[in-house]
């Protein structure tokens, strides 16, 4: 039984279909708006884990080449070597092929940490690890490349049968739950559902900071079987990201953005039932920090397919 609600895996499709329908994209603003995503990207992905960098500390380490006081030296060399690695993905990305294999997870891994674990760059660990604050504990190191060729096996079996959203959410998901190496579990997991999702030309997806709490919770529930919450999280990054380049690009798709509390004035429903629409992917609405956004045109087409339902 699919795990992506049909309502938001027909709005992804519907919006992939207005994004490559705008292609070929001005190069200029393509180029913009792929540095503007990296450093988002590296940003957010870092600071999930701990790096202390800002995003505007991000950007000067990156495009800048500066060197933050007071900032430690590990987390200059996370987010060059986080760069480094989106440059591999982009690169994987425009590759014809449909299958991630081992080899390119080990390589993501070692560009991740090449500078900061480069003893154990691109090797799966040898000795346990405990995912402090999880109740999750990591199979034993001796069964780590067995759980890796199963996981291939089962890549190859559902990447056709599966909606490309929710593949690369479980994928996810599956390389956190193996745990392969020491460090950079989290970073590599999520660049590689990045060269799932590319390749069947969705954007980058990015897994904001302000959403950690939320997305450890969704993770240890997907642990727990309840893998649902898990993809619905992950397509929601995607939906975020799809909405970023149509705005970009798009003349004809740019309803004013709203908070729920301004978008619920003159309608049936409240701001606090929007947020649970928002927050369940039953709305088309857009999140900035930590804030939900939406238009009057989103809350119509809703009302519209509940009035359908009813019939």
């Amino acid at each position: 039984m699919p795990l992506l609600d049909p309502r938001l895996q027909k709005r992804l499709d519907e919006k992939l279909a207005d994004l490559n329908a705008l292609r070929p994209f001005n190069p200029a603003h393509v180029r913009k708006l792929r540095e503007q995503l990296e450093i988002e990207m590296t940003y957010n992905s870092n600071a999930i884990e701990g790096n202390s960098l800002t995003l505007r500390e991000t950007f000067l380490v990156l495009q800048e080449g500066m060197t933050i006081k007071g900032k430690p030296l590990k987390d200059h060399l996370e987010a060059k070597d986080h760069m480094e690695a989106l440059d591999f993905l982009y690169e994987l990305a425009s590759q014809d092929s449909s299958t991630i294999s081992e080899h390119i997870i080990r390589q993501l891994h070692q560009l991740v940490v090449r500078e900061t674990e480069a003893e154990w760059a691109g090797t799966y660990r040898n000795g346990p690890v405990i995912i402090g604050g999880a109740d999750h504990t990591p199979p034993d190191a001796a069964d780590v490349p067995r759980r890796m060729e199963e996981l291939m096996r089962w890549l190859k079996i559902h990447q056709k049968t599966l909606h490309p959203v929710e593949l690369a959410a479980l994928f996810h998901h599956k390389i956190v739950f193996v745990h392969p190496f020491f460090d950079g579990n989290g970073r590599t997991a999520r660049l590689a559902m990045n060269v799932q999702l590319m390749r069947r030309g969705f954007p980058l997806a990015i897994i904001l900071k302000n959403d950690r709490k939320k997305y450890y919770h969704v993770l240890e529930k997907a642990d727990r079987g309840n893998e649902a919450a898990f993809v619905l999280f992950i397509a929601q990054s995607v939906e975020r990201s799809l909405d970023l380049y149509l705005r970009a690009f798009s003349t004809t798709r740019n309803g004013e953005l709203l908070t729920l509390a301004k978008a619920s004035r003159g309608t049936a429903y409240g701001a606090k039932y929007l947020n649970l629409l928002a927050r369940t992917g039953r709305i088309d609405a857009f999140k900035k920090g930590r804030v939900w956004y939406t238009t009057r045109e989103a809350i119509v087409r809703y009302r519209a397919e509940r009035l359908r339902a009813r019939e």
